[in-house]
């Protein structure tokens, strides 16, 4: 082989390839899909507020086992915005459970990205993909031009604004909302 040859060669494996889709960043981090989503989420400078709740509720070796899981994980602003003392009130002791279910109302068993559950919105008759969370909250996704949101059962809706980051047990999807169970 010439040294044309080769090169020639070389570069068309490199375009037939399927380039790898990086993870986005999230908070300021760099998302591995061969990290879990704790170990992942610790990194992100928005989601302080999110990785505090999961370990005062306990949800750190859950959200590191196998899974699969889907996440809804709001950023800290999304916190902020709840009513004054709501946060720091959920993360009492005395309140664990109430906060179990809060976070759990944002996780939903399996691999579902963002792709998929805009598929399953756009095929059902009222527009919406009505599923549950694992806390057994039901919970719905509804496209709006080209951007997907997830309703809690009071009908509140949360904007995915980063979707797709894949870890080695799941996928989350960053929203500007907290999701809250009735």
């Amino acid at each position: 082989m010439t040294r044309t040859t080769t090169l020639v060669a070389a570069a068309f494996l490199a375009m037939a390839a399927p380039a790898a889709l990086a993870n986005p960043d999230v908070g300021g981090a760099a998302m591995f899909e061969t990290k879990n989503i704790v170990e992942n989420a610790v990194n992100s400078a928005d989601h302080t507020t999110l990785v505090a709740a999961v370990k005062a509720a306990g949800l750190v070796e859950t959200l590191m086992g196998p899974g699969p899981f889907t996440v809804f994980a709001p950023v800290n602003a999304a916190f902020d915005a709840l009513p004054d003392g709501t946060v720091a009130s959920l993360l009492m002791p005395e309140n664990k459970a109430m906060l179990t279910k809060v976070l759990t109302a944002h996780v939903v068993a399996g691999k579902w990205s963002a792709a998929d559950i805009a598929a399953k919105a756009r095929a059902s008759a009222d527009g919406f993909y009505h599923f549950n969370a694992v806390s057994g909250d039901a919970l719905s996704a509804q496209v709006r031009g080209n951007t997907l949101y997830i309703y809690d059962e009071a009908g509140r809706a949360s904007r995915i604004t980063i979707s797709d980051v894949n870890q080695s047990n799941g996928v989350i999807h960053v929203v500007d909302s907290v999701l809250l169970p009735m």
